[in-house]
């Protein structure tokens, strides 16, 4: 059983979430051959305070 996990920086709509979970079941089906009703997948949402690249916080938020 294919198990899948996106980590994305919060802020998507539930609309964009559940269109990333059908496109991304749809590639797995088709790059592996998995049946569709084993595939599951996870989107875990980061805060933007707590993403970072090369050594520095991406998104500073400022009051």
């Amino acid at each position: 059983m294919p198990f899948i996990e996106v980590t994305l920086v919060e802020g998507r709509t539930p609309e964009m979430k559940a269109k990333l979970i059908e496109k991304v079941t749809e590639a797995t089906v088709e790059a592996i051959g998995a049946p569709i009703e084993a595939i599951r997948v996870c989107i875990r949402e980061v805060p933007k305070e707590n993403w970072g690249v090369a050594g520095k916080q991406k998104f500073v938020t400022r009051d």
